[in-house]
């Protein structure tokens, strides 16, 4: 589900008009119908975005794992209404139960995408939601960017039904991207199979802060197959939202120098993505994790979302790396729950260790054991 917390729906008077298009309307008597199926999933920011400005874009560049098991699957269904208005017409279900409260939240974001021609027809329709998650819901994984990847590819799937728009696969994701984008920056990278990044990148000249960019093709192997283990230290809510998070990045003494050393990160990851050295990118992965971590302790007023057991499993992941000198490493995201991340190739290895020292760490020994995706599957 998408996330109160999480689920941002812009203003969008002032938005890019890249995508404005007047004439995506049905002519009067159309009868056209349609029923859509895509999952999406998830991601893991490996260089983080914290702090943004104007319509949904990011103060820094960032770069993300898209997983596998951690997905939404969204069926949309779109029939002509009787009388069409200027109104959007929604139901929405989550996993079999109507939402009516967060129904009018996705009215929202698709009323602004209709008034501002970006998506025009969408009032001409009355529209369906059906949504569930491969995750619980109190997982900790970021479920706004999987669904809201999902409804972008839904959205442009319909234009294309409709209109035979968007036929080049490029142009199709990079829509859906930016869509994807407006309703949560960081599901813009779910787009794309194994990495996605968002934001201007010197080394990809394709990059842009107004989508994600696919990245697999420049990826060295190794990391096609990394892994992705997602320890629950705590499935409650978190204290400070994402939203608040980045809002209070404006005031924080230290947002110009971090901007800059996520992009000093991410020139740097580039190289090492291509050479395959895992240690190198662990480095990164985890100076990444722990650097948002010290924002957020650094905002004014300060919050702390890691847990007595998060500490506790960094220092056993340390001491495990020193011992064994396998390349195991972390990140966490802006929560409690790290990510666990090592190659395929010492998975029998690491085994035992999640399960005798880390899974007495998680919340009911739960955990996610995940890896790098193949991006979303329509159906």
């Amino acid at each position: 589900m998408l996330e109160k917390r999480l689920f941002y729906f812009p203003q969008l008077s002032t938005m890019q008009s890249i995508y404005r298009n007047p004439l995506l309307r049905m002519a009067p008597g159309y009868a056209f119908s349609g029923d859509i199926h895509w999952q999406s999933p998830s991601n893991i920011a490996i260089v983080k975005y914290w702090g943004k400005y104007g319509q949904q874009l990011p103060r820094n560049p960032s770069i993300s794992f898209t997983l596998q098991a951690a997905y939404t699957e969204t069926e949309f269904t779109y029939v002509p209404r009787e009388t069409a208005g200027e109104e959007i017409s929604l139901d929405f279900f989550f996993e079999g139960q109507a939402q009516p409260a967060f129904a009018q939240k996705i009215v929202k974001f698709l009323s602004a995408l209709a008034a501002e021609e970006i998506l025009p027809f969408l009032t001409q329709f009355q529209l369906t939601i059906h949504s569930s998650n491969s995750f619980p819901h109190s997982a900790g994984i970021a479920s706004s960017a999987s669904s809201m990847s999902a409804l972008a590819l839904c959205l442009c799937s319909m234009e294309q039904e409709l209109f035979g728009t968007l036929t080049d696969p490029v142009e199709f994701y990079r829509k859906a991207s930016f869509l994807a984008r407006l309703g949560s920056g960081s599901a813009c990278r779910s787009l794309y199979p194994v990495m996605g990044s968002w934001g201007s990148i010197e080394k990809q000249a394709e990059s842009s802060e107004l989508w994600g960019s696919p990245c697999a093709d420049w990826v060295h192997p190794v990391f096609h197959s990394f892994h992705d283990d997602i320890l629950i230290v705590s499935k409650g809510e978190k204290s400070v939202s994402s939203r608040a998070g980045h809002q209070l990045m404006e005031g924080n003494p230290y947002a110009n120098a971090r901007y800059q050393q996520a992009t000093n990160n991410l020139d740097q990851l580039v190289g090492i993505l291509q050479s395959g050295d895992v240690h190198a990118f662990g480095q990164i992965a985890e100076l990444e994790a722990l650097t948002l971590h010290a924002l957020m302790m650094s905002s004014q007023p300060p919050y702390l979302l890691m847990k007595p057991n998060s500490l506790s499993m960094i220092e056993k992941i340390r001491q495990y790396r020193l011992e064994t000198q396998h390349p195991l490493y972390f990140t966490l995201d802006a929560g409690p729950n790290l990510h666990l991340l090592y190659p395929t190739e010492i998975a029998g290895q690491v085994a035992p260790f999640i399960q005798g020292e880390l899974l007495p760490l998680c919340e009911e020994g739960k955990y996610i054991a995940d890896r790098v995706g193949t991006g979303p599957v329509k159906f």
